[in-house]
């Protein structure tokens, strides 16, 4: 008897064991890069032109779920972001989280999020390698980059809600909500985001974020359609439309409301003998950051060919054109100095290079 009991504990112990052993997963992308970018403002001139080997959005993480009731589950996900090629030491912090989902209320996950403007993004066809850009709509200390209207990113301290499906319901809802208890403050965020995709090859998305990721609202809408559903053309065509209202208080009297659109198209190939696509994306954004007349326009061009469905080889071009940004470049005082100087400037970047993905 007692060795039944045994051996009926360690059985147990063995399926519970099974069913929390987390999954490892991640990805490692590495490209070279041309580059050739410049900058032109009042009495100063930046020219770069060079080869570059770059780690792009390579990471690492464990995730996994484990029963709590019949109808509940723990999940988790501890997600770490590292630079391949050596230039950035150590790991950062990327979707980290802990949470529970439920089949009547739906999922909870509370840490680190990506926020719910994310979850309409269906639209980016160039979402990987150099030109995965979108978010970054003004240049740091020194630098000369790409720049594009405001998105989503990885808010901390935050809750997101997934809704439930329901059937016949074709529609996704989630909602976020941020402390900010990082910043000592009572300030706090919120967002939510709604998806319409009844799987006949149409979609359509709008989200609404308040202080999560920028200060200040954005409005999002996206729709995407698959003509291949409806005529002899395996072409998927997307766009997103968006404005955001800066509320910087330091710049009252001449903030703008920021403007972008996005138009994209991509196809797969079926000549090959391993599954293949082709991209192309245009960016337009209209006062970068909330600056008045500082505009940019971007055009990628990109294909795909999958060795295996883990194993991705990577190809792209694209060319960004930006007028009358902020810009600073690392000049000298009255006292000889060191120091960064403030101008406006006029950017133009034009990027070709190729890369392999490996998931694993």
């Amino acid at each position: 008897m007692k060795k039944l009991l045994l051996a009926t504990a360690i059985a147990a112990l063995s399926v519970s064991a099974a069913n929390a052993a987390p999954t490892l997963y991640g990805k490692a992308f590495l490209a070279a890069d041309y580059v050739n970018a410049e900058l032109d403002g009042p009495g100063y001139n930046y020219d770069e032109d060079t080869v570059e080997i770059n780690s792009h959005a390579s990471r690492i993480g464990i995730k996994g779920s484990e029963a709590m009731t019949a109808n509940t589950d723990v999940i988790y996900q501890l997600e770490y972001g590292t630079s391949v090629d050596g230039d950035i030491d150590g790991f950062t912090n990327r979707d980290t989280y802990l949470g529970v989902i439920n089949k009547q209320f739906g999922e909870f996950r509370v840490g680190k999020n990506q926020s719910t403007l994310d979850r309409i993004n269906n639209v980016i066809t160039a979402d990987s390698g150099y030109w995965d850009n979108l978010g970054r709509n003004e240049l740091e200390k020194g630098t000369v980059e790409a720049l594009n209207m405001a998105d989503s990113s990885r808010i901390k301290s935050s809750i997101i809600w997934t809704a439930p499906k329901y059937d016949g319901l074709p529609l996704e809802i989630s909602a976020m909500y941020n402390s900010d208890d990082q910043n000592n403050n009572n300030n706090s965020g919120f967002g939510v985001a709604a998806m319409f995709d009844q799987g006949t090859g149409f979609t359509a998305g709008v989200a609404y974020d308040k202080d999560n990721n920028i200060e200040g609202d954005i409005i999002r809408g996206t729709a995407t359609v698959d003509l291949g559903k409806f005529m002899a053309a395996p072409v998927t065509l997307g766009a997103l439309y968006q404005v955001a209202d800066f509320d910087y208080s330091d710049r009252v009297d001449d903030m703008k409301k920021e403007k972008g659109l996005i138009v994209s198209a991509s196809m797969p190939l079926t000549n090959f003998a391993r599954p293949a696509s082709i991209y192309a994306q245009y960016n337009k954004t209209d006062n970068l950051n909330g600056w008045d007349n500082a505009d940019s326009d971007q055009i990628v061009v990109g294909g795909k060919y999958f060795f295996k469905d883990n194993m991705i080889m990577h190809a792209y071009a694209g060319v960004n054109n930006a007028d009358n940004v902020k810009a600073s470049y690392l000049g000298k005082n009255d006292l000889g100095e060191s120091v960064y100087v403030p101008i406006n400037g006029d950017v133009e970047l034009f990027v070709i290079g190729t890369g392999l993905e490996y998931k694993f």
